[in-house]
């Protein structure tokens, strides 16, 4: 018998299993010694148990084989999950964004101000991690056929966001990711403010309407600029030119090929400018600087600058649309985008009241319009009236009745039939052109200067030039920045366009016209004041003097250019405005009931009725 053998374990505990490494070093040991191991049957020697280890190893690689196919299959399944969760949730076209966030949001943070800071806040923080909800699938660029011409760029689609859905212009690019043509941010104002106490936002979720009185609340222009000073330098440097002011100066001047302020081809950024609260109402000059400083601050970086003289939160502002003021005001501020650090310049618009809506106010804002060489007008803005009457089928709440006493502009689908009409109407009166003798508007008497402003108004500021005639001088400007044709331009125009039955745009002809009649003159200033300017020549029938070259006949104005907003909520009602002579669509409040895939949902509608209505929008 075998001697024990130190640290090995011998007897029951070997027999029984419970140390097979006791028992195969016996069996070894037995092996070396050529002898059997006593009480040990033959079919447990070494022979067989060389076999059972071989077998014993086969089925345990067959259910290693089977665990590995089992976790490859599970983590297969989830990472598929997590990747269609993905594709899903950044989807604009997920009805999760309507059905589920949008109500999360309303339910969690009940103060709709809090719920839009925080909404902006997620959107934000998911942009960074590519997380943020874009839209895919999508047509625009495809097929072409919602493309509209807009100041001379031709728009993917005729869709836009209003300024307040991003007031400090913190997510412009996120919002362009949701299939808009056109972003308008803030408004901004010199001078940071705080606005009006809170609460100042109220839902009317039975109309799917709000009222607001936020007051122009704003981190001010030089915060704004800093946001979008940034978005362009990180542009800059994804295209490998630099972080730094060069490649911000090449992205401007177009090197890169984009619009300056959006930075994506087929798409406009709008940057919206106030006057401060505490600017004296009466001193237009004051106020003018006010806007002046925020086109100096702002231009460089914006497609698009609007000019807000329409908010019913600000004492005194919708007063600035009568005609004298505002064509003071308009004139300071295309003179100071006229002389942006940028190789191209900015368009202006301004924004005009609903509420203003008499014949003899419409027609004074188009004479200003015209007098001051601004580009276009943006119909609407919330209103201080209330709907008359609750159309069938609404059922409003008793606390919501309470809420239609709040001061504030409302905002919400039953604007929509005030918008279309005054957009039918803008159009009409725009479209005949500069009044002819207009007289010019009397500058009115500044008031003395508000202490805490002296600080911000720049020493060398260029005084607005008297406007000689009114037509004189709306023609001159529009011929100064009327761009000539080009190859490019020229194949942009064969693209599928959205006509409308009154087109805004400009001929052909009449930019070619433009740009030779701009090409002789130094600048729009010296053709408002030379007596022979084109404009002057043409009316000289009289004399008897033979000139010594033929006379150029001027270019006719071009057309102002109309975005709509108010109450618009589905395609169909896009096309509406289209119809009715506007060029871009806005919307706000749809967006904040119908979540991030209210775009998309628009244009999918839109899409579907010119399917089974083309003949409706053929030019």
């Amino acid at each position: 018998m075998l001697a024990p053998i130190p640290g090995v374990l011998t007897g029951k505990a070997a027999c029984t299993g419970e140390r097979i490494e006791a028992v195969t070093t016996l069996m070894d040991l037995g092996i070396l010694q050529g002898k059997g191991i006593k009480g040990v049957p033959i079919s447990q020697h070494t022979q067989h148990w060389d076999i059972r280890r071989e077998a014993s190893t086969a089925a345990g690689d067959a259910r290693s084989a089977g665990t590995r196919l089992k976790n490859l299959i599970y983590g297969s399944g989830i990472l598929m999950t997590l990747g269609f969760g993905y594709l899903y949730i950044t989807d604009t076209r997920a009805s999760i964004h309507q059905w589920l966030v949008v109500p999360s949001l309303r339910l969690i943070h009940y103060d709709p101000e809090e719920a839009h800071h925080k909404g902006v806040s997620y959107i934000q923080g998911l942009f960074a991690f590519n997380l943020h909800p874009r839209e895919r699938g999508s047509n625009d660029t495809e097929h072409g056929d919602l493309r509209v011409e807009v100041f001379g760029h031709v728009l993917d689609n005729p869709v836009g966001t209003s300024a307040g859905i991003d007031k400090d212009a913190e997510i412009p690019s996120p919002l362009f990711a949701l299939g808009p043509a056109v972003v308008e941010v803030g408004g901004a104002t010199p001078l940071p403010q705080e606005g009006n106490p809170k609460p100042r936002v109220f839902r009317l979720p039975s109309q799917n309407a709000l009222i607001n009185r936020y007051g122009l609340n704003s981190k001010g222009a030089d915060h704004v600029a800093k946001n979008l000073r940034q978005r362009v330098r990180e542009f800059a440097r994804s295209l490998g030119l630099g972080l730094g002011p060069d490649g911000e100066r090449a992205v401007l001047d177009g090197e890169a090929g984009v619009p300056p302020g959006s930075l994506i081809p087929g798409k406009l950024l709008a940057v919206q400018m106030a006057k401060n609260k505490t600017t004296p109402d009466g001193d237009i000059e004051a106020i003018a600087r006010d806007y002046v400083y925020c086109v100096d601050q702002l231009a460089k970086y914006a497609d698009i600058l609007v000019v807000n003289v329409s908010s019913p939160n600000t004492p005194g502002l919708r007063d600035l649309q009568a005609v004298g003021p505002l064509t003071s005001i308009l004139s300071a501020v295309v003179d100071a985008a006229q002389s942006t650090d940028r190789r191209t310049k900015p368009a202006v618009m301004v924004k005009v009241s609903p509420d203003e809506d008499s014949d003899e106010q419409i027609s004074g804002i188009c004479q200003a319009v015209w007098a001051s060489g601004v580009d276009g007008v943006i119909v609407g803005n919330t209103t201080k009236k209330r709907p008359d009457v609750i159309p069938k089928g609404y059922i409003m709440p008793a606390h919501e009745e309470k809420l239609l006493t709040e001061m504030g502009g409302y905002s919400g689908p039953q604007m929509f039939e005030r918008t279309l009409a005054l957009v039918g109407r803008y159009r009409a009166r725009l479209d005949q052109g500069p009044p002819k003798d207009a007289p010019t508007p009397a500058s009115s008497k500044p008031a003395e200067q508000a202490p805490a402003k002296q600080a911000l108004e720049k020493p060398a500021a260029t005084p607005t030039k008297p406007v000689v005639n009114a037509a004189d001088a709306s023609t001159a400007r529009d011929a100064a920045r009327l761009k000539p044709l080009t190859p490019e331009a020229e194949a942009a125009s064969k693209q599928p366009i959205i006509r409308l039955p009154e087109t805004p745009f400009a001929s052909s002809a009449a930019k070619l016209q433009a740009s030779e009649v701009a090409n002789d003159a130094a600048t729009s200033s010296d053709l408002l004041t030379s007596p022979m300017s084109p404009s002057s020549k043409s009316r000289a029938t009289s004399t008897s003097v033979t000139p010594q070259s033929p006379a150029i006949k001027p270019a006719e104005p071009a057309s102002k250019v109309i975005f709509a907003t108010g109450g618009i909520t589905t395609g169909e009602q896009c096309l509406q405005m289209l119809n009715a002579g506007a060029s871009v669509c806005q919307v706000y409040t749809a967006m904040m009931y119908g979540g991030v895939g209210t775009i998309t949902r628009m244009k999918r509608e839109m899409r579907e009725a010119m399917g089974t209505k083309p003949s409706s929008m053929a030019s």
